[in-house]
C-alpha cells in the first residue's frame, strides 16, 4: 500500500538506500543503456530505470546497504519485496542481515542463475530485536558479455 517506501530507481532518490548511486559497481540504467540484458524493466519498459551490476567492472561484486532499520515486533515485521534479474550462467544475488550487536552479515536468501535471464519477484520478512541493516549482494563470476545481476522496485513495508 501507499504506506511502503519503494525504490524504483527512476530518480536518485532513494530514503531506504541512501548510498546506491555511490558504489560504481551498481549502475542505474535502463534497457537502451547498450550494456547488454536487461534490456526492459520488470514490467517489459524499456526507458524505466532499475540497478544491475556493471559487467565492465573489475570488481564482480558489490554490495547494497539499506538505512538502519529499528528492532520489529509482534505487530511490526518489515517486509521487503523486490524484482530481481539474475544471469543464468554465472549470477548469484544474496540478501544479508547485520544487526548493529554482530560484525557478521547473516545470509537470509540467495539465489543463483538457475531462473534463467528473466525478471522474478520475491518478499523476504525480517524480525530482529535490535537495530539492523539489510544488505543486498550481488556477484557475477565471469566477466562474459551479457552477464549481470539486477535489482528494480525495492519496496519496504512500514514496519522496516
Amino acid at each position: 500500500g501507499s504506506s511502503w517506501d519503494k525504490c524504483d530507481f527512476e530518480t536518485n532518490l532513494c530514503k531506504a538506500l541512501p548510498e546506491f548511486n555511490l558504489h560504481p559497481a551498481w549502475i542505474r540504467r535502463n534497457g537502451q543503456s547498450g550494456m547488454g540484458p536487461p534490456y526492459s524493466d520488470h514490467n517489459g519498459n524499456e526507458r524505466a530505470y532499475f540497478l544491475s551490476l556493471s559487467s565492465e567492472m573489475q570488481s564482480s561484486s558489490a554490495a547494497l546497504r539499506t538505512n538502519v532499520f529499528l528492532p520489529t515486533d509482534e505487530e511490526r515485521f518489515c517486509q521487503i519485496r523486490f524484482h530481481y534479474w539474475v544471469s543464468q550462467m554465472s549470477g548469484t544475488l544474496m540478501v544479508g542481515l547485520q544487526k548493529h550487536s554482530e560484525d557478521t552479515v547473516t545470509n537470509i536468501w540467495q539465489v543463483s542463475g538457475a531462473l534463467q535471464n528473466q525478471w522474478n519477484v520475491n518478499t523476504i520478512t525480517i524480525n530482529s530485536t535490535e537495530k539492523y541493516e539489510v544488505i543486498f549482494w550481488g556477484m557475477v563470476e565471469t566477466q562474459r558479455q551479457g552477464e549481470t545481476v539486477a535489482i528494480d522496485d525495492i519496496t519496504f513495508s512500514e514496519g522496516c
